[in-house]
């Protein structure tokens, strides 16, 4: 009875627990002033993007090293992305572009290394980087455009009777775009993070068959790490598709 005791404990999985936030400081309640696990990953984000910029950038020289290079290869990577999605004229916009590239893709592969934290996983950090960009877009728009903004939803080359209904739904899709671009994030950071958990807790209680989930683990631990270069990107050309619809609203 003891047995089976001690080996239902050993199988209880909480996957959901590395999620939590928790003061750094101390083991009191977590309150509005308390620097919390998230808030300190995300200044090793930020002090890890600055490092990997300003030393790869440092000695600038005429014959990259590798270093150097790989900087140099990001760099023209979002540039290009910026250009050849939202045009030349949304070039003025590539630094914060790129600065919310290299911030994402760094968050979610620091995320991967053992007891670490993933700021991207959660909603409140993803949606706040979601509603700058809809927000700063949307003013973008109307600074630009004015009332001619507006065409963005009106869509002209429909037949005439069709067009007030797309007009309604082109708002309903346009404010459901921060939604939409957030959860995709912290749901795919979140969902792979859960699962190495769950495979490394049956590791943990299957003794000479630990092998199994470990090569799980394995595999999906090289998932992860393809994956959090992709929502990086698909975060960022999403991004480049809410500019071009402000700097040119027209259908």
């Amino acid at each position: 009875m003891a047995t089976e005791t001690e080996a239902q404990k050993g199988l209880e999985i909480h996957p959901m627990d590395q999620f939590l936030i928790k003061p750094v400081l101390g083991d009191g309640p977590l309150v509005w002033y308390s620097f919390s696990n998230t808030a300190m990953w995300m200044a090793i984000t930020l002090v890890g993007v600055i490092i990997f910029l300003v030393v790869g950038t440092r000695k600038k020289s005429y014959v990259p090293d590798r270093f150097q290079m790989v900087v140099e290869l990001i760099y023209g990577f979002v540039r290009n992305m910026v250009q050849d999605v939202a045009g030349r004229d949304a070039l003025p916009f590539f630094p914060y572009i790129m600065t919310a590239f290299m911030f994402v893709i760094f968050s979610n592969v620091l995320g991967l290394i053992p007891m670490s934290f993933t700021p991207t996983s959660h909603i409140a950090v993803t949606a706040t980087l979601a509603l700058t960009v809809f927000i700063s877009v949307t003013v973008i728009g109307f600074v630009k455009h004015g009332l001619g903004f507006l065409g963005l939803f009106w869509i002209s080359s429909a037949p005439l009777p069709l067009r007030p209904v797309l007009a309604v739904i082109e708002v309903m899709s346009y404010f459901v775009r921060p939604i939409s671009h957030s959860i995709r994030l912290a749901g795919n950071m979140m969902a792979g993070h859960a699962m190495i958990k769950v495979f490394a807790a049956f590791a943990g209680v299957m003794g000479l068959g630990a092998f199994v989930p470990i090569i799980a683990i394995s595999a999906v631990y090289g998932l992860e790490l393809l994956v959090a270069f992709i929502q990086a990107y698909v975060f960022t050309i999403l991004t480049c598709v809410y500019l071009k619809d402000a700097l040119h609203p027209q259908h």
